[in-house]
C-alpha cells in the first residue's frame, strides 16, 4: 500500500489517475494497480491509499517518480486483510 500526499486540490484527481494508470500500461506492466482510496483533509490537501501488487517496492516509487505531483508518505506490505464479519460477538 503506497500512502501518497498531493500537490494538486481534488477536482484534479481524475486527471492523476489517468496518467497513473497510462503509466503503468505502458511503461510498468508488471504493476496490478487493485485500487485507492482518496482522502481530502482539513486543510484541502488530497491524499491517497493505494493497494498495488508489484514485484519489488523499487519500481513502485519508480512508477511514483515519473507519476509526480506528490510524495509518499509511507510503502507498507499488507499483512492481511479483515472485516467486521471476522468478528463475531
Amino acid at each position: 500500500m503506497v500512502v501518497r500526499r498531493f500537490d494538486v486540490v481534488e477536482k484534479e484527481m481524475p486527471e492523476v489517475g489517468t496518467r497513473s494508470r497510462k503509466l503503468i500500461d505502458e511503461n510498468y506492466p508488471t504493476i496490478v494497480w487493485e485500487h485507492s482510496h482518496v482522502v481530502v483533509d482539513e486543510n484541502g490537501t488530497v491524499m491517497t491509499y493505494c493497494v498495488y501488487e508489484a514485484p519489488t517496492e523499487e519500481i513502485v516509487r519508480e512508477h511514483a517518480s515519473d507519476l509526480g505531483k506528490h510524495t509518499i508518505d509511507g510503502i507498507f506490505e499488507i499483512a492481511g486483510d479483515v472485516t467486521p464479519a471476522d468478528f463475531p460477538v
